[in-house]
């Protein structure tokens, strides 16, 4: 812990300089499935996230192509309800290019099943999404997350062991130039608790709960405000 976190504190001050140069706020794409797009019946993270980042001081911007309503305008994000990461994998790049970002948040594995097997197809697809986005900017910072837990079995009972591999995965891609962090949004999450009544979907708790990790892995990357 002592090494991942120093790991982190590192990061953090090679990125704060450069956005210190810039002057610009730092842009921030969240990636995923229907649990970053948000739905009617669900909560999602991202705009607790921007409430938390704001409160904090940090100047940020949501980037993607496609956006949806807030208290505070449009919040732009790259989420596709009901689509697993290898369609995801397949059609962000482009957006990326058109809307680059200094930092990518991703949360992706579930619409897939048990029955598949689908670790290893995940798990290259993640990859290759990764070094699509290093094309278009050498300097993107990865948070990778390992997805929530989910009550949806045993459709969804894959997902504890995606966990492991995807952090496993983080490590192996991480260089000083593009940083690819692993956030573990499954730890203190609880489908029992955090999710509505499909076991698959945040709740306000939820969402709140996968905004605070990812704010702290954020605070890590960005430094002080």
């Amino acid at each position: 812990m002592a090494l991942r976190f120093l790991t982190l504190c590192l990061i953090a001050a090679i990125s704060t300089v450069s956005a210190a140069a810039s002057g610009k706020p730092w842009r921030i794409m969240p990636i995923g499935d229907s649990i970053t797009e948000g739905g009617s019946t669900f909560s999602v993270y991202r705009l607790p996230l921007l409430e938390k980042l704001r409160a904090a001081g940090y100047d940020i911007e949501y980037v993607g192509s496609r956006n949806s309503p807030s208290p505070y305008g449009p919040l732009r994000h790259e989420g596709y309800g009901g689509k697993n990461i290898e369609f995801i994998s397949s059609v962000v790049p482009e957006n990326f290019e058109k809307n680059p970002a200094d930092i990518v948040l991703l949360h992706a594995g579930h619409n897939h099943t048990i029955d598949e097997k689908p670790i290893p197809g995940i798990l290259s697809a993640t990859e290759a999404l990764i070094q699509s986005l290093r094309k278009s900017n050498p300097k993107v910072v990865v948070l990778l997350a390992q997805p929530i837990t989910s009550g949806k079995l045993p459709k969804y009972a894959y997902l504890p062991a995606l966990g492991k591999e995807t952090s496993a995965l983080a490590k192996r891609l991480n260089t000083p130039e593009s940083p690819v962090i692993s956030v573990d949004q499954a730890c203190g999450f609880d489908f029992k608790t955090d999710t509505i009544s499909d076991k698959v979907h945040p709740n306000a708790t939820g969402a709140n709960k996968m905004a605070q990790r990812w704010f702290e892995a954020l605070t890590q990357v960005m430094g002080k405000p």
